[in-house]
């Protein structure tokens, strides 16, 4: 494993925390002629990607020496996007780069496209889609990816958000060769990240992301002449995570207070939100205060029970103690301090979030099948085969 602690990486410019890259745009000397090509020092690279962990990798090559002869993303209207969406288009604009939209690489279309581009080295990062074997034939110097934890600990979906959802003080970023499964590629490097009590699911990935800007600043000069490190991968630490979607946000008041609140930082914006019922109505949670240190006191009121509505927010029973949750909304709408919320639509202390039963609360938590599904959850691999 390479590299410690990474808290406060930065891409700024040609900056990048850990390695400082020089030059912009393409290089000089390229030329095409017919099929005759002279390459640029740096090499030619082709960036696909679709999530905010993209734009600090997507800096750090437009810093580089190399190349960076097309930007592929995803289409930016008439589908869903995925969850972190960012528009790599303005960035990859203001330096020249031109930008593709797909929905599918993969289809026979865009394998000839990128074949036709000639790169030496494609970096993924963020993409929804594992490549298939004849996008990862084509570069010579290979396909570079990266996943959002220490693998192989916590292979599969949503690697961060299920990190703080279990309670963990610690993931990090793993930068990888991509090969024809989910994250399961020959190592190239690793850079650990610390989950602060303060820290969300976007906080955490913005440290993420940054991590994998410094590795791929640092690594790039030796992909593209083939020397980087790599070391396999041992055994899978545990089951791949399961895929998650926007109703296993459900909240189960039951559970303890220390980790409802986990659960709801974990799941606020960019990603859809955890979520209470309120008379069969959803309530989004998007922030809570976190809980003092120490044992708590459980009361006599029940979970989901309203305790107190103040300008501070509103404070609910949990399963061990309160938890003042500071903002909230109806779906679809903007994040409210929980207390204006509150007062403006009438909720009041003695009043109660729906209950959540036992197999909905095993499910949201990826320990159960969907319930009325019969099956097991589902584990799902990264975005992509880096993701």
């Amino acid at each position: 494993m390479t590299g410690a602690s990474v808290t406060g990486a930065s891409v700024t410019g040609a900056t990048v925390t850990g390695a400082t890259v020089t030059g912009a745009g393409p290089a000089a000397g390229w030329t095409e002629e017919g099929v005759a090509m002279t390459r640029p020092p740096g090499g030619r690279v082709l960036f696909v990607g679709a999530v905010h962990e993209a734009l600090p990798a997507l800096e750090a090559l437009l810093a580089s020496t190399a190349q960076v002869v097309e930007v592929i993303t995803v289409p930016a209207a008439g589908g869903r996007v995925p969850s972190g969406y960012v528009d790599l288009q303005p960035v990859a604009a203001a330096r020249g780069i031109p930008v593709r939209r797909t929905a599918n690489l993969n289809e026979a279309g865009e394998v000839g496209h990128v074949r036709a581009l000639a790169p030496d080295l494609i970096v993924v990062v963020g993409w929804t889609r594992l490549l298939g074997p004849q996008l990862l034939a084509i570069p010579p110097r290979g396909c570079v990816g990266f996943h959002a934890s220490l693998l192989p600990r916590h292979r599969g979906r949503a690697p961060v958000n299920w990190a703080i959802i279990l309670g963990e003080e610690e993931t990090g970023n793993t930068m990888m060769f991509l090969d024809a499964t989910a994250d399961t590629g020959d190592i190239i490097d690793q850079r650990r990240v610390r989950i602060e009590p303060a820290d969300t699911c976007a906080s955490v990935y913005d440290k993420v992301a940054r991590a994998g800007a410094a590795m791929l600043a640092e690594h790039l000069p030796a992909l593209l002449s083939g020397t980087a490190p790599r070391r396999p991968q041992g055994p899978p630490a545990g089951d791949a995570l399961p895929k998650r979607t926007p109703d296993m946000g459900i909240t189960d008041w039951s559970r303890p207070r220390r980790a409802v609140h986990d659960w709801i930082r974990a799941l606020t914006s960019p990603y859809p939100g955890a979520f209470t019922s309120w008379s069969g109505r959803r309530v989004m949670l998007w922030a809570a205060a976190r809980p003092p240190d120490g044992p708590a006191r459980p009361g006599r009121a029940q979970p989901g029970e309203i305790l107190r509505c103040g300008p501070e927010g509103v404070q609910v029973a949990a399963g061990d103690g309160p938890l003042l949750v500071t903002s909230m909304s109806w779906p679809g709408q903007a994040p409210e301090p929980a207390g204006r919320w509150a007062r403006d639509h009438r909720l009041a202390p003695g009043g109660r979030f729906d209950e959540v039963d036992e197999a909905t609360s095993r499910w949201a938590l990826g320990l159960g099948p969907a319930p009325g599904s019969g099956g097991p959850p589902g584990p799902g691999s990264g975005r992509g085969n880096g993701g």
